[in-house]
């Protein structure tokens, strides 16, 4: 024994080759109101920060005065600007729901984020992911058999202008899949999970998903099956796979080919249902 040390700090001393404690993404160490506060908060910072991005906008048309109702309705959801302007708020909203949803995760920066989430493949192989979109789309294609796509506002907002049709590509492709995966399958999955089991939990996160969609694609009922089995599909590949990366990839997959489809869509004339581009980009307010 190292006379330098006393016999207690002596026996407190680990091996060399002890390893650290690993986390268990399916034991989080925040509980189900953490994470319904973090969906709470994710959905307050996607109704706040594009209204906040419109008001210099607003203020900029009323020349100091009041400006009626309708002059307001008229910019926030047919003017180009004011429509693209509340889009790019929502690139903040996302930043701030991901920081808070890092804090929260990680104890205060104790644990490793991406531990904590799961940040493996968990056996899934590339081409589940082919297979399981190539699936996909033959689901988009028998609920439009029956229930053909409409226009809805998610449509009319690409459409009105082209900065607005890539700043949602961009976001749908670059900041959405990583903040809703860490709100519904990360923080969500995991703490409801734990408490009611994988079947309740897959259940629950899925309505949750659905149901902040549902205002956007309220005269589309077709999107919102796919959403919902969208929703499904994701939270069941967390389940079975026990990490959180699987689901952000797949999700990022599904939203890049329905990004470019949508950019292309002005150019291909041929195509019956151009509204099916926007299927998966679901909007962030």
């Amino acid at each position: 024994m190292d006379k330098g040390l006393s016999e207690d700090e002596a026996f407190q001393i680990e091996p060399a080759d002890a390893k650290p404690e690993t986390l268990d993404p399916n034991d989080p160490s925040w509980g189900i109101p953490a994470a319904v506060g973090l969906w709470l908060l994710s959905v307050f910072f996607i109704l706040l920060l594009p209204t906040v991005f419109l008001l210099p906008y607003i203020a900029s048309h009323s020349g100091g005065g009041s400006i009626s109702a309708e002059a307001l309705e008229q910019i926030a959801t047919k003017d180009p600007t004011g429509i693209f302007l509340q889009i790019l708020g929502l690139i903040p909203a996302h930043i701030l729901t991901v920081a808070a949803a890092w804090l929260v995760i990680t104890r205060m920066r104790k644990d490793s984020f991406t531990e904590a989430l799961g940040w493996k493949s968990g056996g899934v192989r590339w081409w589940h992911y082919i297979a399981v979109v190539f699936g996909f789309f033959i689901i988009i294609a028998v609920v439009g058999q029956y229930i053909p796509m409409v226009e809805d506002e998610l449509s009319r907002i690409a459409s009105s202008s082209q900065a607005a049709m890539i700043a949602i590509a961009v976001m749908a492709v670059v900041t959405a899949p990583i903040t809703e995966e860490v709100i519904y399958r990360g923080a969500l999955y995991s703490a409801f999970q734990r408490r009611v089991g994988p079947f309740l939990s897959i259940i629950i996160v899925t309505l949750l998903f659905t149901s902040v969609h549902i205002p956007q694609y309220a005269e589309n009922p077709s999107k919102i099956i796919l959403i919902a089995s969208l929703s499904l599909v994701l939270t069941l590949l967390r389940a079975s796979s026990g990490n959180l990366l699987p689901a952000i990839i797949l999700h990022t997959l599904f939203n890049s080919i329905s990004a470019i489809q949508m950019l292309l869509t002005p150019y291909a004339k041929t195509l019956d249902q151009p509204e099916t581009a926007a299927a998966f980009l679901h909007l962030f307010r």
